[in-house]
């Protein structure tokens, strides 16, 4: 294949992914920006919000480039099935990790802003993370595997789709089930 064939290819791959990623960018904007009052009304949440972002791009991106690691190499078949232990396994290290990435990061605002001379909630802080991570975990784990498996099965490379809408879906589905988390801690009277 020539070069210029190659960059045709790559760009035939990447730009509906990129596209995504753009729309998806701008909705968890959208979301983000009509969460004012759950800002302003959980003291240390600002700081937060970037913490939890990032762990959600970089968990279950690194799931998605496990998932097509093992589809290159024929360890797991493009289709969802329990008894595939190597997947089960990538998916619970996955969740563990982005559920204790988000209470880390909540213990870390905390300490920081304590040492600031804020007074941030902690158990707060921990519930949101925790409801926020769990949430959006479940929800990146299925969209992470069906756009892996979908994209593989369609004759596109998995890594080529894995970073760009995994990075925004983690976004978009990160600030809604953020602000979904906020609602409940803060009505079940923490905040």
């Amino acid at each position: 294949m020539s070069v210029r064939e190659e960059a045709v290819d790559a760009y035939r791959e990447a730009l509906p992914a990129l596209s995504a990623s753009l729309v998806g960018g701008l909705l968890a904007g959208v979301v983000l920006g009509g969460m004012r009052a759950e800002l302003g009304g959980v003291e240390g949440l600002l700081v937060l919000v970037p913490a939890l972002l990032a762990t959600r791009g970089n968990v279950y991106g690194s799931l998605g480039a496990r998932i097509a690691t093992a589809l290159h190499q024929g360890f797991v078949e493009p289709s969802v099935g329990l008894a595939d232990e190597r997947l089960r396994a990538a998916v619970a290290a996955s969740l563990a990790n982005g559920l204790l990435a988000s209470l880390f990061a909540a213990t870390a605002v905390f300490a920081v802003l304590t040492l600031l001379g804020g007074s941030p909630s902690l158990p707060s802080l921990l519930g949101i993370a925790f409801v926020a991570g769990l949430l959006s975990g479940v929800a990146l784990t299925v969209v992470v595997i069906s756009v892996v498996f979908a994209g593989y099965r369609r004759g596109y490379d998995p890594d080529t789709l894995v970073g760009p809408l995994v990075t925004t879906t983690g976004d978009v589905f990160g600030v809604l089930f953020l602000l979904i988390a906020v609602r409940i801690v803060v009505g079940l009277g923490g905040g």
